[in-house]
């Protein structure tokens, strides 16, 4: 297996929802809201993507300043791609593209948390998260 990595390559909502389908993130992201994963493409700034061929297999889709902080928003692997070093090749890639003081964060899915303890990351109890329809204050 020969996996291509690429930096801000331009991918269609239909590959990203197909990878999420196949991956286990599908169920925790908007996939049949299609003007959501467009804008969720969009206005992302730093797309790091894994390609066997022409097929989407893996993607670490960020927004980030480059300098300070980089919020590592989809981290998802298709499931017959798993366990073959391309999520940590995902984030390593990811983090090439940033400053030196930059920090990358994210949010792990439920099941994730001893594979992010395992490549390095440490836990922040700090996050918070506003969910929409919310109002703060209230």
């Amino acid at each position: 297996m020969s996996i291509e990595y690429k930096i801000n390559k331009k991918i269609t909502s239909a590959q990203f929802i197909t990878l999420l389908k196949s991956s286990t993130l599908a169920e925790r992201r908007p996939v049949d809201d299609h003007d959501c994963i467009d804008g969720m493409l969009a206005n992302s700034n730093l797309l790091i993507s894994a390609w066997d061929n022409k097929q989407l297999v893996g993607i670490a889709r960020s927004i980030t300043d480059f300098h300070y902080a980089c919020y590592l928003s989809d981290l998802a692997v298709h499931v017959d791609y798993q366990k073959a070093g391309i999520g940590k090749e995902l984030q390593i890639t990811t983090q090439a593209q940033l400053g030196s003081k930059c920090k990358l964060i994210l949010i792990a899915a439920p099941n994730a948390n001893k594979y992010y303890e395992h490549i390095g990351f440490t836990n922040n109890k700090r996050c918070w998260v506003l969910e929409r329809g919310s109002r703060i204050g209230s």
